[in-house]
């Protein structure tokens, strides 16, 4: 019987490392696509996709040094980050939707924030891919908070 507590923490344990790494995957898969859409496909990142680069690769970092050995307080430090993050994705995608006038538009004319460079699938574009991101990440987040807060 003394074992079941014992068993109950490793496997706790394995689920919020699990946790930890697929929101390290989801990072690290989002920060090579952001490089790819730069350096192979040739697409220069406008003013907002720099800020939500400048968000998304520490958490890459942060997630991998959380992961060995299983950092309980990660969720402190990238929870700000996916939050702000989010908010520039959510932003940018105003933009390109047209929602946000011209004059509250931070790009210069070089490189638009409101120019649709890639849609795959018709309809989905880099901003909403980073919205999908840092939800994804999000969520997550707060689903670790609440199993190492029980």
């Amino acid at each position: 019987m003394s074992d079941s507590p014992n068993k109950q923490s490793a496997a706790l344990l394995n689920n919020q490392w699990l946790l930890i790494f697929i929101c390290w995957l989801i990072a690290t898969i989002a920060t090579l696509g952001s490089l790819f859409f730069s350096e192979v496909m040739g697409l220069k990142p406008c003013v907002l996709c720099w800020y939500q680069r400048i968000f998304m690769y520490p958490l890459v970092i942060v997630f991998l040094s959380a992961m060995w050995p299983t950092d309980r307080t990660v969720f402190r430090y990238a929870f700000p980050l996916a939050i702000i993050g989010w908010c520039f994705a959510v932003y940018h995608y105003l933009v390109y939707s047209g929602y946000i006038p011209e004059s509250l538009q931070p790009c210069s004319e070089d490189v638009s924030c409101a120019k649709i460079d890639l849609e795959l699938l018709g309809f989905i574009t880099i901003p909403m891919l980073s919205i999908l991101s840092y939800t994804a990440i999000i969520l997550l987040l707060i689903i670790y908070r609440k199993k190492t807060l029980s």
